[in-house]
């Protein structure tokens, strides 16, 4: 993999072709290139996803299903998803044919960050909110800057870029087989470094390493802004203070005395208030959790810094720029898969969540419980991929403590590793029933091999005052559009069965 690819001088009437368009993060690469005025055409499969109306109407011209005829005459580059391997995909074999340069989506990420006065949000738990809520302050403030999300955000449009300049440049960098190795930052915003991916890390060290090698990366005089509440961000923080005295070191959160220290966390009525130290403003949030504070915390940081460069003064926002920060935080309503709210029928409150580590779980649990402290809390979670849930099994089994009620599904594979017998869905639930058995607790716990197979038992057991969450990395998110469907087709609330005469495994 090179690091040193580059996009041509111009992209203006340059023929793109996106092969595996519909990814997030393609479909943002495609926003990018349309602005810059790329002629674009795509390929994927014919699942129906949300990218598919941002593609349509940025005039990306697809076609289903993968062949070489796919290819259009004239195509000048051919980006591609990182899913799809040069070898075998026959739309890549036939670019490599024709002499067409090519870049995956990392290798293309990097090659926009060279262009531009580059951020990187990095870090296992955290990026996607933290990226949403810098685009959301960074169009308050009137930056010339675009940003680039991992999901579709509700303050972009429902799209997963905003673009006001070019300037700078916000973009959400992954860790996975070293990806962000290929991102050229100024400023890199590191919220946490844990143990995951661990069909390519096998321990922690491993994914230590690789972020070292990022922060690394920064220039002479870079940032690193850090989470000073994570124990990895704050180790890889003190390590390198020796290695690069010549970086600037900004931490965030409960645990720092500096401008970014979190204080007052409080909530109550569906909103969090919190404040930081360097700064005479309350902040306020309508999504949930102290993790989400921590989010706000990092995106004010990154934020307040660009807009220091941009003045070239010294960094101290003024009362106006705090309180149009403010506003922007006030109004932020989350972004597709993160605590987000999919609708209320018969009483019932529907979400939706991306997380799949175990810390995500807990403090994205922990988060909701204290929005919605009187709503009992029915928690359906899917585990993914065997090589994670093996080796954090036990941290899964107790990041589900504080659920009200759970719902649990065979793990969803992935196909980047091979089936995993001694690992099972179902023997996460046996786990859980089994801790809840030794700590006297007692809970409605259910098991469904399939995501829709419980949908007639839920729908009885579900009540008004309850809040359904659907937490993973799978599709069990289909479980919770379906309930809500059927009560909203219901208009009212029927009753409910009582919990004994359910057929459906479960466990109390």
């Amino acid at each position: 993999m090179s690091l040193e690819l580059k996009l041509p001088d111009t992209l203006e009437g340059l023929g793109v072709h996106l092969v595996g368009a519909k990814g997030t993060g393609m479909a943002a690469l495609a926003e990018i290139l349309a602005d810059k005025g790329a002629r674009l055409s795509g390929s994927d499969v014919s699942d129906v996803f949300y990218t598919d109306a941002i593609l349509a109407s940025i005039g990306v011209r697809m076609s289903v299903g993968f062949e070489a005829s796919h290819l259009p005459e004239g195509t000048g580059l051919v980006l591609h998803s990182a899913a799809y391997p040069r070898d075998s995909n026959p739309e890549l074999l036939e670019a490599a044919r024709r002499g067409i340069p090519m870049m995956s989506y990392p290798e293309a990420l990097g090659a926009f960050s060279r262009l531009s006065d580059s951020s990187g949000i990095a870090g296992v738990h955290g990026k996607t909110t933290t990226t949403a809520l810098t685009g959301s302050i960074a169009m308050a403030l009137g930056l010339p800057a675009a940003i680039l999300a991992g999901s579709a955000v509700a303050s972009f449009g429902g799209r997963s870029t905003v673009i006001r300049g070019d300037r700078y440049f916000v973009a959400e960098t992954c860790e996975y087989r070293r990806h962000f190795l290929n991102f050229r930052p100024r400023r890199i915003v590191l919220t946490s470094i844990e143990t995951d991916h661990q069909d390519y890390y096998p321990g922690f060290e491993d994914i230590y390493a690789a972020f070292l090698d990022y922060i690394r990366l920064l220039p002479r005089g870079g940032e690193l802004i850090f989470c000073a509440d994570d124990m990895g961000a704050a180790r890889a923080a003190a390590e390198m203070v020796s290695e690069r005295p010549d970086l600037r070191l900004t931490p965030y959160g409960e645990s720092t005395a500096g401008p970014y220290r979190l204080e007052g966390y409080m909530t109550g009525s569906g909103e969090a208030r919190f404040r930081l130290r360097g700064f005479e403003r309350e902040f306020i949030l309508r999504v949930p959790g102290r993790h989400l504070a921590l989010d706000a915390s990092a995106a004010l940081a990154l934020s307040f810094s660009i807009l220091s460069d941009f003045r070239g003064d010294e960094p101290s926002p003024t009362a106006s720029d705090l309180s149009l920060a403010a506003a922007a935080l006030a109004a932020f309503s989350g972004s597709k898969r993160r605590s987000e709210v999919l609708g209320e029928a018969g009483g019932i409150l529907f979400m939706d969540d991306y997380g799949h580590h175990p810390t995500a779980l807990r403090e994205t649990i922990r988060g909701i419980k204290e929005f919605w402290p009187d709503r009992r809390l029915v928690v359906d979670f899917m585990s993914h991929t065997y090589s994670r849930t093996k080796a954090l099994f036990g941290d899964f089994v107790a990041s589900l403590d504080r659920a009200d009620a759970l719902v649990l599904h065979s793990i969803y594979a992935s196909a980047r590793e091979k089936p995993d017998p001694s690992v099972t869905g179902r023997g996460l639930y046996d786990a859980v029933l089994s801790r809840d058995e030794a700590a006297g607790r007692k809970r409605p716990i259910r098991y469904y091999e399939g995501i829709l197979e419980g949908e007639g038992e839920l729908a009885s057991f579900l009540r008004p005052g309850d809040l359904f969450l659907t937490m993973g990395a799978g599709d069990n998110w289909k479980l919770g559009e379906a309930l809500l469907g059927r009560f909203a087709a219901r208009g009212t609330f029927p009753g409910q069965k009582d919990e004994s005469t359910s057929s459906g495994s479960e466990g109390r």
